[in-house]
């Protein structure tokens, strides 16, 4: 066995005492540990844990009574995690953070790698499941969209340098870039007294401490400005279950190509939104009008109506925002002018998504990824109903339209890890049976009760909002449906659709099937073409 790390050796070190807040467990299994004549004996011990350290336990898992560690195998270490988060829950407190390690072991049959875990248990039940609205952004890039939420879900101002970037959950050679490549994502909250923010950003553990303590949540889903990366942008305003969009126009720059196709986006996905003017510290006040005029002109220009906050007041932006009306707001993240402006809206504006949790549990996958100790993840926003830990769903649909048996190992939101989780959440859900790369972007998790029927091509009512000549049959853009993204050939009924035209159309998947439902609506997109539609029929 290599040499220990050292947060697991100082709990080694410290050892099981009789009024101590430790405890060691080489293994915690379903059938033993949750019978009838364990089961009470056990949370009474997690129990005196909790309150022994004040509130907060330390669970070692794959180690002896006396100290030695074993490890075990990664499956016996995943149901002892689901057991642990059991007993946690009888006993009014929950898993808070989970650190893995592996260690290797040899026997008679050789070497294997085996998995020791430390649980940190807090007082206190999971978060319940109050208010909380996602927020996506889009805008060019460079014009501040993550250096805004970075400033927003800590509190802390800007360098000028975009150093509060860096605080949501991006890739390394994202923050060494400068540049979002990919869907990141911020959390922040409030509670009676105010604004909860963010310690610590770079720990995971601090995310969950905002996802424990607010009573009401604000999620961002930060999407992509640079124009290569649209497609993902799309995914991001079209495949979450958002409530309001932010759209960020710098003041140094004013509004670009870029800025329009994002905010066609936004409207034509009839996403209440928000237009935020950043950089304001970087020019005088003259041209910070004219920006203002610019942007005004823009929405006009697409048939809405602009409302300045500065103006009119938060509580009339709050009042009007809608599909028609767009509060317009002037911030620096450098300054923090505006901050507090965005902070009233996020903690009244309210929740806009259907979140129908008497419907039953479906989510789009959007990511994927492996957890040691726990296997396969994917995540997602959750559409509708409600998941718990232990249901058993089917996966799917996989190339060739059939659906996997999976089984929900644990529910993860913001790395705080919940027994269950309702619509409009994103969450990370670990599943048994089946490997993380037979996972792709576009699958959906749903009952297996469900008995779900892929298919290859549907009848849309499509609208065309920008075409360089005529729509024909066997036009093939991208189709972006929740989090599908794919290839896909478009047949109009009349044989032709034109800029501005709205009719009927087959839209039919290049490549593989996809779970569609009637009422679903998405975007296309192809070079500088694009349109949205929504489908009326899975039978054309």
């Amino acid at each position: 066995m290599g040499p220990q790390p050292a947060a697991l050796e100082r709990v080694v070190e410290r050892g099981e005492r009789e009024g101590g807040s430790v405890e060691f467990k080489e293994r915690l299994t379903k059938d033993l540990h949750l019978s009838d004549d364990r089961l009470d004996s056990l949370v009474a011990q997690l129990r005196h844990r909790v309150l022994s350290g004040d509130g907060t336990a330390t669970y070692v898992i794959g180690v002896s009574d006396d100290g030695t560690i074993t490890g075990i195998e990664q499956e016996t270490f995943s149901e002892s995690m689901d057991v642990l988060s059991l007993l946690a829950e009888k006993a009014d407190a929950h898993i808070a953070d989970v650190e893995t390690w592996g260690v290797d072991w040899r026997d008679g049959d050789g070497d294997e790698t085996r998995l020791v875990g430390l649980a940190t248990i807090e007082e206190g039940a999971v978060m319940e499941d109050d208010e909380h609205i996602v927020i996506g952004t889009a805008g060019h890039v460079d014009h501040g969209k993550s250096t805004l939420v970075g400033s927003l879900v800590t509190g802390d101002a800007d360098d000028g340098q975009g150093g509060t970037r860096g605080f949501l959950d991006v890739r390394p050679h994202e923050i060494e870039r400068g540049l979002s490549a990919d869907l990141s994502y911020g959390v922040y909250g409030f509670d009676d007294e105010g604004a909860v923010r963010m310690d610590n950003p770079h720990r995971k553990g601090d995310r969950a401490r905002i996802v424990e303590e607010a009573d009401r949540l604000v999620s961002f889903v930060d999407t992509v400005g640079h124009e290569p990366w649209l497609r993902t942008t799309i995914r991001g305003l079209v495949g979450q279950k958002l409530d309001y969009g932010l759209l960020t126009v710098a003041a140094d720059d004013g509004p670009t190509k870029t800025t329009r196709e994002h905010l066609g986006i936004l409207l034509a996905t009839e996403l209440p939104t928000i237009v935020a003017i950043t950089k304001a510290d970087l020019v005088d006040d003259d041209r910070l009008a004219e920006v203002e005029r610019e942007i005004e002109r823009l929405l006009r220009d697409a048939d809405r109506s602009p409302l300045r906050i500065e103006r009119h007041g938060v509580e009339a932006a709050i009042d009007e925002i809608s599909e028609t009306v767009v509060p317009i707001v002037t911030t620096s993240a450098v300054t923090q002018r505006g901050l507090e402006t965005l902070d009233t809206l996020f903690e009244q504006l309210p929740k806009t998504g259907e979140t129908p949790e008497t419907e039953s549990f479906q989510m789009y996958v959007d990511r994927t990824y492996n957890v040691t100790g726990v296997g396969a993840v994917a995540s997602g926003t959750i559409r509708t109903g409600t998941v718990e830990t232990g249901d058993k769903l089917s996966l799917g649909p996989m190339p060739d339209g059939t659906f996997r048996d999976v089984e929900v190992r644990s529910i993860e939101m913001h790395y705080h890890r919940v027994e269950e989780a309702t619509a409009g959440r994103i969450v990370g859900i670990a599943l048994k049976g089946v490997d993380e790369e037979e996972i792709e972007r576009g699958m959906a998790l749903l009952p297996r009760e469900a008995d779900p029927e892929p298919v290859r091509e549907f009848e849309a009512e499509i609208m065309v909002l920008n075409h360089p000549t005529t729509i024909g049959e066997g036009y093939e853009p991208v189709i972006h449906l929740e989090t599908v993204s794919e290839a896909a050939a478009i047949y109009p009924d009349d044989g032709q659709l034109l800029p501005g035209d709205s009719g009927t159309a087959t839209v039919r998947f290049k490549f593989r099937p996809y779970l569609v439902e009637e009422g679903q609506r998405f975007v296309f997109r192809e070079g500088q073409s694009k349109g949205v539609g929504t489908v009326s029929d899975l039978d054309p």
